[in-house]
């Protein structure tokens, strides 16, 4: 086994040695079940706070305690380490290089934490609207992506957790604070992610609330704090906005149980009853984020009854709310069909898709995604002009989406690229389905 060298011996990852808690109060702890561990995660990245390469230098079993109250956010710092080289500009500065990142006044004797934990604990409360929840049982929770949201259960279960999501602005009160101590789980979460300006005034919020009663005192309620999403009206003609998702996530101790998927449809609901804005949009989605809202976007349309009605017949909604049926095929002149078929197609109706998208506020290349993915399921493979028809219009929209690349490639292989790039597609499209259908 390899000696470390001495440079090695006295340097750190910054990930590894980095530690966050959501620390609660021993009563609220005393109500968690064994698989639920809020303590002692790590971040992902870290080099906005510490560099690129992620290496502190000058410690020796260096240990970083981050520690958040888990509702009010309250923060605790502690530095710890065996040994450390004399202070010179390599050694760096732990702490002072941390506290760049979050608000003063945080909390460096423990006890004093604690006790901010067990008064916070009682008093902490959400800010601003509520507009959404959804119940799940404790001791039957259940670890991925596939889980049904929400959950019906019963408000008087003592084991029933409840999620909320709140809607709030800079001028919602103690929001501006809040969201001091928030912001820093952007950095460690969301590469590239950076915090946001205070002076652009139009910024929204969703943040996503656990609900917890305590089992020694039911009556007692306590809010921990679960994920958010930073949200950004543009405007849009003539009078109304564009709902732009622009940063999004969950923490780790609550990742894999679906708190994703609740937290989009919240703020999809609450695009939708909004009047003001015309539709829902999102800035450079990750791929992780972006099989969320497919696989949300994709389950909301197909329980809509009168889309799938429309879009594919009748027998497209099953008495168990829009499943598409596997029918029979007929030929019609000019187009194949399925018996009883609808507006889908192949080729959808671009002015029926137009209404629909209208309806549902969704962003135009995200809907005809999903008519495809739709359609994809829905076709009948031995069809061939159908068939032909659906690589038309996919096709069509992925050449239009790529038209300055293609054009810098001859015929020959812009349609080769062309038909590469339709088969990638399409077998994205197949996997994404496989989870919803």
């Amino acid at each position: 086994m390899a000696t470390p060298t001495s440079a090695q011996q006295w340097a750190a990852d910054a990930n590894e040695a980095l530690s966050l808690s959501l620390v609660r109060a021993p009563e609220d702890k005393a109500s968690l079940w064994a698989r639920e561990v809020y303590e002692g995660f790590h971040p992902t990245f870290t080099y906005p706070i510490y560099g690129e390469e992620e290496k502190l230098y000058g410690y020796k079993d260096l240990s970083i305690e981050l520690k958040f109250a888990s509702g009010s956010l309250a923060q605790f710092v502690s530095v710890q380490y065996a040994d450390k080289l004399p202070s010179t500009s390599t050694v760096d500065d732990v702490e002072g290089l941390l506290s760049k990142f979050i608000p003063p006044g945080y909390y460096t004797d423990e006890q004093k934490f604690l006790e901010r934990v067990e008064e916070d604990a009682l008093n902490f409360k959400p800010f601003g609207q509520k507009i959404y929840s959804y119940t799940r049982a404790a001791r039957t929770l259940t670890k991925g992506k596939d889980v049904a949201i929400p959950q019906v259960l019963s408000p008087e279960d003592q084991e029933t957790v409840d999620f909320e999501v709140y809607h709030s602005t800079w001028e919602t009160p103690g929001f501006r604070e809040f969201h001091r101590r928030m912001q820093l789980f952007v950095l460690l979460y969301i590469e590239g992610g950076s915090y946001i300006s205070e002076d652009e005034e139009t910024w929204e919020f969703a943040v996503l609330y656990e609900k917890r009663r305590r089992r020694s005192s039911p009556d007692v309620v306590t809010y921990h704090f679960v994920g958010y999403s930073t949200l950004y009206p543009f405007y849009c003609f003539p009078e109304r906005v564009r709902l732009r998702i622009s940063q999004f996530l969950i923490l780790p101790p609550y990742q894999q149980d679906g708190h994703g998927s609740a937290l989009y449809t919240a703020i999809y609901q609450h695009v939708l009853g909004n009047p003001s804005i015309a539709e829902l949009t999102v800035e450079d989605p990750a791929e992780a984020f972006e099989d969320l809202r497919d696989r949300n976007d994709l389950k909301m349309l197909i329980a809509n009854e009168k889309f799938m009605r429309e879009g594919f017949g009748p027998e497209a909604v099953s008495s168990n709310g829009g499943k598409v049926a596997h029918g029979r095929t007929k030929r019609g002149k000019g187009r194949t069909m399925r018996a009883g078929a609808g507006k889908m197609g192949p080729p959808a109706e671009r002015a029926w898709l137009e209404k629909w998208r209208i309806e549902l506020k969704i962003a135009g290349r995200q809907f005809n995604r999903l008519i495809e993915m739709l359609i994809l399921k829905h076709i009948d493979p031995s069809d061939e002009r159908a068939q032909r028809s659906y690589r038309l219009q996919v096709k069509e929209r992925l050449y239009r989406f790529n038209y300055e690349i293609l054009m810098q490639l001859d015929k020959q292989d812009r349609q080769q690229k062309l038909e590469e790039t339709f088969q990638s597609v399409v077998a994205d499209y197949k996997r994404i389905l496989g989870h919803v259908l």
